[in-house]
């Protein structure tokens, strides 16, 4: 969810909206439009040419095709940007374990402070 918030560089931000958005229209449009020539080529084989029926499944296919390849590059793209944030952009905080024999005054010059969470910050 942080990466979705802020994924990098302006750039970045913009290709994953509109990548988002793509998807969003482009998957119901390849669906009907490919239920659509499957359906066309099945009236085709009962009533007419079969190489009409030949032509709207190769057509079927290419969408598919097209849109499955758009969809890899995409993803394949976008997961690498999420990896190269995500090495860059880790906050681990290390906890160690409250000694109960030390004042806390001693524990406060060791370092042993109470530490505040935040939301954002893995527990390691």
């Amino acid at each position: 969810l942080q990466w979705l918030r802020n994924p990098g560089p302006q750039h970045e931000r913009r290709t994953l909206f509109g990548d988002m958005v793509c998807f969003l229209f482009i998957t119901p449009l390849a669906t009907i439009s490919g239920w659509l020539c499957l359906r066309g080529a099945v009236d085709h084989l009962h009533f007419s040419s079969r190489l009409e029926a030949v032509g709207l499944i190769a057509l079927t296919v290419a969408l598919f095709t097209i849109y499955l390849f758009w969809t890899l590059v995409s993803f394949r793209y976008h997961c690498r940007l999420y990896n190269e944030w995500r090495r860059t952009n880790q906050r681990v905080i290390l906890l160690s374990p409250k000694s109960a024999s030390l004042p806390s005054n001693q524990q406060s010059l060791l370092g042993l402070q109470p530490l505040k969470r935040n939301s954002k910050e893995t527990i390691v």
